[in-house]
């Protein structure tokens, strides 16, 4: 008997090897796929502008790298002795304009290096749902907690979301042609629009990006939204707020992520990288045996076939690390 519609999704086309690079743009998701990544020694950048939640202003991240846009203080604006940018997670923010500046200045090149060589962007919609500044009509990426009168809210159209990419592709494309994309929408609701205006805002985000996948066929969705949604599909995957995925739905999701996008290879090595992790943080209970010594060589004599044999200089930091941790322990009794 089977009480579950498991999702099994169709093997990608194009696969991501472990010696590419990748950038993440989007909502809390993304930088659940990113964090994870990155700890498995990915050459990945996850949302150089910090977190973004409506298609408008991910867009609009991925444009300022294009046109490789040079922010002044006139794009910033401060309040109670802090400044802010509406273009930016309040990561940024900082009391000094110039540091912060020189912050986005330094998140914006390295972006922009890594899309110029990147193999897959993931794009990860939140909400359809924007807040448009009055003053300008522009769609913010982050209010700052700014008096709501200073913004009109609404809910972005799927013919809005499709004419804001379709050039955007076009342009990605022609600055990278070997450029793939992958579009997501979050499993994350926002009950703060309502369970209806969540849907409403989800419907929208799907149709969307179904229709730019029809249309560019370097363009891929990946299901993460209907894996919470009609796959696990039980409360028990959820995180105490009943709104974020739990970390089981996570791991289920990126282990799914893993299937589809990840080439045979490539997970061979994440599953040999898992192990190096394990070994790391092992904590042995007789540090300066023979034993653990040989422990923390065999481990630093992988890295470095690794490194040697594949050029995955990504694991050099590790490699340090093991080479410390050896070179710290007590002198070996003679």
């Amino acid at each position: 008997m089977i009480f579950r519609t498991e999702l099994i999704p169709a093997s990608a086309p194009i696969r991501i090897r472990f010696s590419d690079k990748l950038l993440l743009i989007g909502s809390c998701f993304t930088e659940n796929i990113g964090s994870w990544l990155e700890a498995h020694f990915f050459d990945v950048v996850v949302n150089p502008a910090g977190i973004v939640y409506n298609p408008a202003s991910a867009a609009e991240t991925l444009l300022h790298l294009i046109d490789q846009k040079q922010y002044t203080r006139q794009d910033l604006f401060e309040t109670n002795g802090v400044h802010h940018s509406y273009d930016h997670h309040s990561r940024f923010s900082m009391s000094s304009a110039d540091e912060m500046l020189a912050s986005i200045d330094t998140a914006q090149s390295r972006a922009r290096a890594h899309l110029l060589q990147s193999r897959f962007l993931l794009i990860t919609f939140g909400t359809a749902w924007v807040y448009e500044l009055k003053e300008t009509g522009r769609v913010v990426s982050n209010c700052h907690k700014q008096p709501e009168r200073l913004f009109t809210r609404r809910r972005m159209s799927v013919d809005e979301i499709v004419d804001i990419w379709r050039p955007l592709i076009t342009r990605l494309q022609a600055l990278n042609p070997d450029l793939q994309l992958v579009f997501t929408v979050s499993p994350i609701r926002h009950i703060k629009d309502t369970l209806h205006g969540n849907q409403l805002s989800k419907s929208t985000l799907l149709l969307a990006a179904d229709h730019l996948c029809s249309e560019f066929e370097a363009c891929s969705y990946f299901e993460a939204y209907e894996m919470m949604l009609d796959d696990l599909r039980d409360y028990r995957f959820y995180a105490e707020d009943m709104v974020h995925p739990s970390d089981t739905a996570i791991k289920y999701i990126r282990s799914k992520f893993a299937e589809t996008y990840f080439a045979p290879e490539t997970q061979k090595i994440v599953s040999e990288c898992e192990k190096l992790l394990k070994a790391w943080n092992h904590r042995p209970q007789h540090p300066n045996s023979p034993t653990y010594r040989r422990f923390l060589t065999q481990n630093i004599e992988t890295i470095e076939h690794l490194i040697k044999k594949n050029h995955f200089f990504t694991l050099e930091k590790l490699l340090l690390q093991f080479k410390d941790r050896l070179s710290h322990l007590d002198s070996p009794d003679l």
